[in-house]
């Protein structure tokens, strides 16, 4: 499929928002039952006072105040009304026609908990038991009562606390909402049946001032959205579920990315703006497609970080110019560059207080919509444009930003109480099935249940008879591990592997093969009792593994697979992978897995390469059973050498990390360049972290040296049991 060229917009300007004032203040009469507060200056003029509170409570009746230059706060605590913090309220569900809601209450607060049922001759459509979350929202979907009728569009629903005018549904009717009360709308307030029988436009919902989107949410919305654009499945039409636009292996993808650095943010914020978006480089740049990036740190001024083809940025404090939030001037920079090329363009705001950017915003509307393309008959004008707004802060002006956005299809708009949630948004977007089954994708950190696991899919842990070690997952249906892990009595059916998908999971094992040169005995002559060359081992489960999100291979060298992810052009060798990126350095720092009980850690050593591995491998000379004065003869060169505390103090491997991947981290693609193989010291035998000493090594079988016995079984193509991995000439 062919380059589809369309303008698109994508948003994300990472800023909450605070005014500029001059003044002091005192904390007298500041406190909250029940919370706490911080202060974004102290007491002096301009400080935000923000209030927090346990989750499932927020602010009320002031989520922040303000230190104006009188010395007063804004807005003024008052007596009768104390500063506390309140159980967090969902909008009212009593709005379902031709239904009953259970149990009836005035009012509906966290945990609270609904039933739907409706009246006879009516057939029910969504969720018929929803719970109210700790972010003021009601779980899952909007419960519908409708008869069967011969209207065009089904009943589009009444969210809660949203009320509808409209009940004809036919082909051009339209329905409109509003909110009751303290409410306000997201999503559209109008929407008009399709001949298709589809709606027009998002689905409604009302939310409070407390009410937020959970970084999971956003992700499935947005994440899909950058997902579509880096990787190059066919398109899908569907106005209801959202119009996606995809960007094939060869296209070009532009960038721009904005972060708000007016004086009022705290370097808190403005690091972790500055993490978001190089957060989302990173995890963009894990696909095939390399962008060109735009980075703009913006205030009344314009500072413009780079703009280049690149994975990472970095700002010093003395070379910004720190004033108002100009977000007009940040869109009329953007619209210069989008007249200049075709382009995504990637903003996120909180709030801004100088320039009004609506203007700015519609030319570049009118120039995208007018612009002549190539597929103008099968797609509306408005499909090439979307403007994504991320309103991160207490103080949220909805009615300033919300107008900001552009594009059909899904949400656009996007709540959140700290751009920390936004960290998690960019987390969550390696999550989209389409690419899930890329080899090494992993989350970076999570506070998230499973996070470990999200961490290190790849992980796995098998046992013979006598013998429990640690491997790693190089295919649906191969584990990859040590082979000293298994016994000359060991038959598959003795051998189990835990692939502990977030619930254990033991899989069945079909076969194992350990590498053909490996004899623990061929050196016994030459003063080696246990030669542990060639310690490699595959193992064959009975049926592949379901691949999800905490399920998925690592990468491993010498493959089509691993060269995507790297990022090498078409026809790249081994050796790029080996010697030009993964273990290029004298130093090379690597990473491999320890289990003590239920616990996995990683640990940090250092692979000594070039001029330091003589010095490193002299140490297997104090290892129990080696008689040899040449440690050359003990540590061949399939072996990388790590421990010690030269340069840095490894950790060491313990009794059970036998088989553990040796891996490297690259643009959040995780290649794995070795497994644990055996180590001279007995430092650490029940797993754990443990630092090195002085003398104590572990070397760990390079897969470089070992890729004819990987290419002979995982790329085989001559059967039909398994997807064989694609193997690099040379």
């Amino acid at each position: 499929m062919g380059l589809s060229v369309r303008w698109s917009l994508l948003s994300a300007i990472l800023c909450p928002f605070f005014m500029e004032v001059r003044g002091d203040c005192t904390e007298a009469n500041m406190e909250i039952e029940g919370g706490d507060y911080k202060l974004t200056k102290q007491l002096q003029s301009g400080s935000m006072l923000i209030y927090n509170c346990p989750e499932g409570y927020y602010p009320y009746p002031a989520l922040t105040r303000l230190c104006q230059r009188n010395g007063s706060w804004k807005p003024l605590p008052r007596r009768y009304l104390p500063q506390k913090c309140r159980l967090v309220e969902c909008p009212d569900p009593n709005v379902l026609e031709y239904g009953n809601v259970s149990p009836p209450q005035e009012k509906y607060f966290v945990d609270n908990e609904t039933t739907y049922e409706c009246y006879a001759g009516y057939t029910h459509r969504g969720s018929s038991r929803r719970v109210c979350l700790p972010n003021g929202k009601w779980s899952g979907t909007t419960p519908i009562c409708s008869r069967d009728s011969k209207d065009d569009c089904a009943d589009p629903g009444i969210p809660p606390g949203a009320i509808r005018t409209g009940n004809i549904f036919g082909v051009g009717d339209t329905v409109k909402y509003s909110c009751n009360r303290k409410l306000f709308l997201m999503g559209s307030s109008e929407r008009m049946c399709l001949e298709n029988g589809q709606w027009t436009g998002i689905e409604p919902a009302c939310y409070y001032k407390h009410t937020y989107d959970s970084p999971l949410e956003v992700s499935q919305i947005f994440g899909s959205t950058i997902i579509d654009r880096l990787t190059d499945s066919e398109p899908v039409d569907d106005i209801q579920v959202g119009r996606q636009i995809k960007i094939t292996k060869n296209g070009t993808l532009n960038i721009y990315i904005a972060v708000d650095i007016s004086e009022s943010i705290r370097d808190e914020d403005l690091n972790n703006s500055k993490d978001a978006v190089s957060k989302l480089i990173t995890k963009i740049s894990s696909f095939t497609v390399t962008p060109n990036y735009e980075i703009v740190f913006f205030s009344i001024d314009i500072f413009e970080v780079i703009k280049t083809q690149l994975n990472r940025f970095s700002v010093t404090g003395e070379d910004i110019t720190v004033r108002d939030t100009d977000l007009n001037f940040v869109f009329k920079i953007f619209f210069f560059n989008v007249c200049l090329t075709y382009s995504v363009l990637s903003l996120t705001v909180g709030a801004y207080n100088m320039g009004e950017p609506a203007p700015t915003v519609k030319k570049i509307k009118n120039m995208v919509y007018m612009s002549p393309t190539s597929d103008d008959e099968t797609h509306p004008r408005e499909e090439y444009l979307d403007i994504y707004i991320f309103a991160a802060g207490r103080e949220i002006f909805d009615e300033d930003l919300y107008p900001l956005t552009a594009g059909t299809g899904r949400r656009h708009y996007f709540r959140f109480k700290d751009i920390s949630n936004i960290l998690e948004v960019f987390d969550d977007i390696i999550d989209g099935d389409d690419v899930k089954g890329l080899c090494g994708l992993h989350w970076e950190y999570s506070d998230h249940i499973y996070s470990t696991r999200r961490m290190y899919p790849w992980m796995a842990f098998n046992q013979g008879r006598l013998r429990k070690c640690m491997g790693s997952l190089v295919t649906p249906q191969f584990v990859l591990t040590a082979a000293h892990c298994f016994t000359f009595e060991d038959l598959p059916e003795h051998v189990s592997v835990e692939i502990g998908d977030g619930r254990g999971k033991v899989k069945r094992v079909k076969a194992f093969t350990i590498h053909p040169n490996f004899n623990v005995h061929a050196k016994v002559n030459q003063g080696v009792k246990e030669f542990y060359d060639y310690d490699v081992a595959l193992i064959q489960l009975t049926e592949d593994v379901s691949i999800s999100f905490n399920v998925r291979p690592i990468c491993i060298p010498c493959t089509q697979e691993t060269s995507d992810a790297l990022k090498l052009p078409g026809n790249s060798t081994c050796k790029q992978q080996d010697e030009e990126i993964l273990l290029k350095n004298s130093l090379e720092k690597l990473n491999f897995l320890t289990r003590t009980s239920t616990v996995v850690n990683k640990k940090d050593v250092h692979a000594k390469l070039g001029d330091n591995r003589d010095a490193c491998i002299s140490h297997a000379l104090q290892a129990a059973g080696i008689t040899t004065a040449d440690p050359k003869v003990a540590v061949t060169d399939n072996f990388l050498c790590t421990g010690g505390r030269t340069y840095f103090r490894d950790h060491i491997a313990c009794n059970g990390d036998g088989g553990s991947a040796v891996f490297k981290d690259y643009e959040y693609r995780t290649i794995q360049v070795a497994l644990v193989s055996w180590g001279t010291g007995k430092l650490c035998r029940a797993g754990g972290l443990v630092e090195s000493d002085d003398s104590s090594r572990d070397f760990h079988i390079n897969l470089f040296r070992v890729v004819p016995f990987l290419k002979t079984i995982l790329g085989n193509n001559l059967q039909d049991d398994y997807a064989p991995l694609n193997f690099l000439k040379s």
